[in-house]
């Protein structure tokens, strides 16, 4: 069975063991939409199908077999272009650095006011911003990313980080691909980034090394 969101349209094939035989809610792996799966009903045979949802609801899920066979999955969504993508990067750029401005600012009230003026004070606060900054630069992204698939930027221009096959990101591939991948598309002059213009799919390196795409929803 093809079980298909109703508001993307993202289509998952489903082995009819796993259909569950009552109503159940069903989260979409590409546009995290809550709907409703109406549950499955006996027919001839011993087998079941899914029950006919009624018309009006338009929240119920579409569950149909295809006759060829053929899946909609992420590999068929359309993959978000070069500059969607920086423009999403921009955003959350601004809001990063506004909560860096101002916890970092109270930080460096508490420390001064903690160990007195001076260059030992000013040297240590220095570091130590910088390194609260970087910190908190890499949880938004892992966290946002393993969470949903979309940092408010992304969120904004509606896309989302997927794996290819369509399933969420989830955390340790968001590590990977946020930290690790993104420091070697930089340490690589930013090569790893400019192949999300040239690439086919739209995979920068950081892509490629976590098996991600970022689709449009």
């Amino acid at each position: 069975m093809i079980l298909t969101c109703p508001t993307c349209g993202l289509s998952r094939e489903i082995a009819p063991e796993r259909l569950p035989e009552g109503p159940a809610r069903v989260t979409c792996p590409r546009c995290a939409r809550v709907f409703r799966y109406p549950g499955a009903v006996p027919v001839p045979g011993g087998s079941t199908e899914p029950a006919a949802p009624p018309e009006s609801s338009a929240e119920y899920a579409k569950v149909r077999t295809l006759p060829d066979g053929s899946l909609t999955s992420a590999a068929a969504a359309l993959p978000a272009g070069f500059w969607l993508r920086v423009t999403a990067a921009l955003i959350d750029v601004i809001l990063v650095s506004l909560v860096q401005m101002v916890l970092g600012g109270l930080l460096g009230w508490a420390g001064r006011a903690a160990l007195g003026p001076g260059p030992e004070t000013t040297h240590l606060l220095v570091l130590t911003l910088g390194l609260f900054n970087f910190a908190l630069w890499q949880t938004y992204k892992v966290f946002f990313t393993g969470y949903c698939g979309q940092t408010p930027g992304k969120m904004v221009l509606r896309i989302q980080v997927v794996r290819e096959d369509g399933r969420p990101v989830g955390y340790p591939r968001a590590f990977v691909r946020e930290v690790i991948g993104k420091f070697i598309s930089g340490a690589l002059l930013g090569i790893g980034f400019l192949m999300v213009a040239f690439d086919r799919r739209k995979q920068g390196l950081h892509d490629r090394l976590a098996a991600t795409l970022v689709i449009k929803l």
